[in-house]
C-alpha cells in the first residue's frame, strides 16, 4: 500500500469526519519526529485532540442553544458572600443524577445575590455531563405560552419548554404577569414533573407570595409543591455582588423584605443580571501526552 501524502491524508480525515485532525496533524508529526514519539503515541495524541475538539464544539453549541444571557461556571461563584450556602450543599446538583433523577431547585433572595449565576452554572454543568438545557425568564415563558394559547398553538409552544433536559426559569416575581400566568406555568411544571425533568427557578419573592405574583394562590401552591416534591429551596443571603465594593453595613441596612435593596439612593438595576453573553472561546491546547 502506498503511503498517502498530506493532501490524501486530509481527504481521509474528512471522510472519517475528523474535523480537527487536518489542522493539527502536520504540527503533531513534526513534534513526533523531534521528540522521537512512538507511532502509537502519535495516534493517541491525534485522537485525544480530536475528542477534546469535539467536546469543546459540543459545549459551545449547546451553551448557545441554551440561550444563557451570560456564561458562568460553579468555579466562578464566590461562596464567601453566602453564609447559608456551601459547595457541598449543591454538590448533588452538579452530578448527572440531578438530571437522571429529575431533581428541582428554587433559589430565592434579594437582587444581586448570585441566583442567576448559580442557576446558569448548574445548568452548564448538566451540559458538561452530557445533557442539554434551556434558560428563559418567567416573563418570557408566560408571555409566549399565553400568546400561543390565544392562537391555538399552546401544545406546540409548550413542547419547547418540556423537551430540554434542564429548564431554568429566571426572575419569578420581578415583573407583573397576565391573569393566566399561574395556569400556563402550571402546565410547564406539571408536564416536566411527569417526565421527571429538572427545573431551576430563581426568585426575589418568598414562596408564600407566589400566589400574588401569579394571580392564583391555589395554583401557585400546587406549582411549588410539585417542584419541591423532588427538590429543595435554597435562600441566598449576604450582600449584593454589585454593591459589595461599597462601604455598606449590609447586616444593619437590610431588613426582612422581598423588595430590592436601595443603595445610596440609587434605584436597583432594571435587569437583575448582566445581559452580555460570553461564550467559551478557548480552543483546546495542543497536548503532547495523553491524559
Amino acid at each position: 500500500m502506498n503511503v498517502p501524502n498530506d493532501q490524501e491524508l486530509e481527504a481521509l480525515f474528512r471522510r472519517l469526519h475528523l474535523a480537527n485532525a487536518p489542522r493539527i496533524f502536520r504540527a503533531l508529526c513534526q513534534r513526533a519526529e523531534e521528540e522521537n514519539w512512538a507511532y502509537r503515541d502519535l495516534i493517541a495524541v491525534l485522537f485525544a485532540e480530536e475528542v477534546a475538539h469535539r467536546q469543546n464544539t459540543r459545549l459551545k453549541r449547546l451553551a448557545g442553544q441554551a440561550n444563557f444571557p451570560f456564561l458562568r461556571t460553579i468555579d466562578e461563584f464566590d461562596f464567601t458572600f453566602q453564609s447559608t450556602l456551601r459547595l457541598t450543599v449543591i454538590g448533588s446538583y452538579l452530578s448527572p443524577d440531578f438530571v437522571t433523577e429529575g431533581r428541582c431547585l428554587i433559589l430565592s433572595g434579594k437582587t444581586g445575590r448570585g441566583k442567576s449565576h448559580l442557576a446558569i452554572a448548574i445548568a452548564y454543568r448538566a451540559i458538561q455531563n452530557g445533557f442539554d438545557a434551556l434558560f428563559c425568564t418567567a416573563a418570557h415563558l408566560i408571555d409566549e405560552l399565553s400568546a400561543a394559547s390565544r392562537t391555538g398553538k399552546f401544545r406546540e409552544a409548550l413542547a419547547g419548554y418540556v423537551r430540554p433536559h434542564v429548564l431554568v426559569i429566571d426572575e419569578v416575581g420581578y415583573l407583573t404577569y397576565g391573569n393566566d400566568a399561574a395556569n400556563v406555568l402550571f402546565h410547564v411544571v406539571n408536564e416536566r414533573c411527569l417526565k421527571k425533568r429538572p427545573m431551576i427557578f430563581t426568585t426575589n419573592k418568598a414562596l408564600s407570595r407566589w400566589g400574588q405574583v401569579l394571580h392564583d394562590d391555589d395554583l401557585a401552591e400546587t406549582i411549588t409543591d410539585r417542584v419541591l416534591e423532588h427538590g429543595r429551596h435554597i435562600k441566598l443571603d449576604g450582600v449584593s455582588y454589585r454593591t459589595k465594593h461599597l462601604s455598606v453595613d449590609a447586616a444593619g441596612a437590610e431588613e426582612a423584605s422581598d423588595q430590592p435593596a436601595i443603595v445610596s439612593g440609587i434605584k436597583p438595576a432594571e435587569f437583575p443580571e448582566p445581559t452580555g453573553c460570553s461564550a467559551c472561546r478557548a480552543r483546546p491546547s495542543l497536548r503532547t501526552s495523553r491524559r
